[in-house]
């Protein structure tokens, strides 16, 4: 299992409480939170079992869905709502770190 995946996971465990936060200000964000936490373990796992280009175009789709959590936990503090996303925000970096690796990273990393 690549590391990406396990911090896809802990990702996902740091945002199951802000979800629940987020959702008592905006349901329609806290949703898509959700899914794209999701998105992110689910695209991953998908180019665990790829291979060439089609791997990469999956570890692409996953950074971008590690974006749209760093989006929307960016809309939240916008907003002021009182929500510690420390956590949440540290998986993300490392995420998005390990994903750029992965896609831009010497092929026999890839």
């Amino acid at each position: 299992m690549l590391e990406a995946y396990a911090v896809c996971q802990s990702l996902i465990s740091a945002l199951a409480p802000l979800v629940r936060g987020i959702k008592k200000f905006d349901r329609d964000l806290a949703d898509q939170l959700q899914r794209a936490g999701s998105s992110t373990l689910l695209n991953v796992g998908e180019a665990q079992r790829r291979s060439g280009g089609d791997r990469g175009r999956f570890f692409g789709y996953a950074s971008g869905s590690a974006g749209e959590v760093m989006a929307v936990l960016d809309a939240a503090r916008a907003w002021g709502w009182p929500l510690d996303d420390r956590e949440a925000r540290a998986h993300a970096d490392r995420l998005l770190g390990l994903l750029y690796g992965l896609i831009h990273g010497p092929k026999r990393f890839r």
